[in-house]
């Protein structure tokens, strides 16, 4: 069983930063994969970032390329979602994932094993 607890969400003006925190408890974290999904209001949840077990790859969606950068401690059993250049259109509740195949980049939400309670993150313009 693996327990994901985020923070670091807020409210902040558009063009500003947050850092996103996802501590996770239980063993063996550096052998999952990592994401970070989000769902706006009225919308349904998009998958944003991920990160593989070792941290040497990611993938990002097109919308945040750029922007936004996931990286991992694993000594530290975090996983982090730095943002920049924020939009309002990234206002959402930011939840994180892990992936017990830890080799995959994988972008489906379902597929993904344990979920965190979720932050929120406030762009306003």
């Amino acid at each position: 069983q693996v327990q994901l607890v985020e923070s670091g969400g807020g409210l902040v003006q558009a063009g500003g930063s947050l850092r996103l925190s996802c501590a996770a408890s239980g063993r063996a974290f550096s052998s999952y994969a990592m994401g970070w999904f989000r769902r706006a209001p009225g919308k349904e949840r998009e998958f944003v970032a991920c990160i593989s077990q070792s941290g040497g790859r990611t993938s990002y969606a097109d919308s945040v390329k750029g922007r936004f950068t996931i990286s991992r401690d694993n000594a530290k059993t975090t996983v982090y979602l730095q943002m920049n250049s924020l939009k309002p259109e990234d206002t959402a509740v930011y939840y994180c994932a892990a992936d017990l195949m830890g080799w995959a980049l994988r972008r489906k939400d379902s597929e993904y094993n344990y979920w965190g309670q979720g932050t929120q993150v406030t762009v306003s313009s």
